[in-house]
């Protein structure tokens, strides 16, 4: 990341949160992130990651769970749910969850504006609560998901 979208990123994060960081911890058996409306998105990674966590070859894998369009890799959603890996308690593939997952809340989308992390926090009981998590952290994890998907974020200025 160039030193001036880093300081601009910085300056939208810092607006966001106290100058130390914000507090998140994931709740147990909650799943409201994952209920919310939307697709999962997947790198190629994460793709090859999830398969070989449930025993298939990416391409059975992706044969029977991912739509592919010319830019973008996504779960395919299940008619009754948001996704073919959310049970009632959780994740059945948590261990190789995509990095859309595993880098919420901490979307650049969320990590650079107020409104749109106090509107998470109204269903995600984790923001405000657990440890600190460090202003740099919280841009990190950002970062990663601006570079796993970076036709999300091509038209953002960073």
């Amino acid at each position: 990341m160039d030193q001036g979208a880093g300081t601009l990123i910085l300056t939208k994060a810092v607006s966001l949160c106290s100058m130390d960081g914000v507090r998140f911890t994931c709740v147990s058996g909650c799943t409201n992130c994952c209920n919310q409306r939307g697709y999962v998105y997947l790198t190629e990674k994460d793709l090859v990651a999830a398969a070989a966590y449930v025993r298939m070859t990416p391409e059975a894998f992706e044969a029977k769970f991912v739509y592919r369009t010319r830019h973008f890799l996504r779960l395919r959603k299940p008619r009754t749910s948001q996704c073919h890996f959310l049970l009632d308690n959780g994740c059945s593939i948590h261990p190789a969850k995509p990095t859309q997952c595993r880098t919420f809340p901490f979307w650049p989308d969320l990590v650079e504006s107020r409104r749109k992390w106090t509107a998470t926090a109204k269903y995600c009981p984790g923001i405000g609560h657990g440890p600190l998590i460090q202003i740099g952290t919280a841009l990190e994890m950002a970062h990663e998901q601006r570079v796993a998907y970076p036709e999300m974020y091509r038209s953002t200025k960073p």
